[in-house]
């Protein structure tokens, strides 16, 4: 695993944190926010656990595989719930997850 895939795993956990997080304060910021509770969850989860994939491969944890693993896990379930909503931070957000997780699932295979 060379420095610049890291980063580009890093990168991609980075952004779908960020996407998260817009998404999330966006959608409190919606109307309907009994339609939009399980995105407004989701979108929580997943970025405290992008966040901590970037934190540990980072400080090259030992646990990278199954951190990255997990985060596959969180991104693939953002990117169903959000995928739903039409809202563009939702679509931007769906986007991001399925960037980072297979991003992660690369990195999963070869930590």
């Amino acid at each position: 695993m060379t420095q610049q895939q890291y980063q580009q795993c890093i990168d991609a956990c980075l952004e779908c944190m960020n996407a998260c997080n817009v998404c999330y304060i966006s959608s409190l910021k919606e109307y309907d926010l009994a339609m939009l509770r399980d995105c407004i969850r989701v979108n929580r989860e997943c970025a405290d656990i992008c966040a901590f994939a970037a934190q540990a491969m980072t400080r090259g944890s030992e646990f990278i595989g199954e951190i990255c693993e997990l985060c596959v896990k969180a991104c693939e379930a953002c990117a169903a719930v959000c995928g739903k909503h039409e809202h563009d931070h939702c679509q931007a957000c769906a986007e991001a997850c399925r960037k980072c997780a297979e991003a992660c699932r690369l990195m999963a295979a070869v930590a």
